[in-house]
């Protein structure tokens, strides 16, 4: 099981994309297509919805053991790949 330690914050993010891409299955997007600032959610950008959060969720605490709960506070961090990412790299268990 590797530490979160050895990730670099731009590793997070490139993995991030991959992630959202195959989890959520989103045929029509790479994970290169998603930039780093780009709204995840809302029609100004990824357009994911709340059941695709509730997802992503999911996924992070599968991947990197994220509590679930201590998430749901920080709406802020879901808007896009550049708030979630320092946020796993700090946050992530394995």
């Amino acid at each position: 099981m590797g530490s979160t330690t050895n990730r670099s914050l731009e590793e997070v993010k490139t993995e991030l994309k991959r992630l959202v891409v195959e989890y959520l299955a989103i045929e029509e997007m790479k994970p290169e297509d998603i930039a780093d600032d780009k709204n995840l959610f809302g029609g100004d950008g990824v357009g994911l919805d709340s059941l695709d959060g509730v997802e992503i969720v999911v996924l992070l605490h599968r991947h990197y053991g994220l509590d679930v709960k201590a998430m749901q506070k920080g709406r802020e961090v879901f808007r896009s790949i550049s708030t979630l990412a320092p946020y796993v790299l700090a946050n992530a268990t394995k």
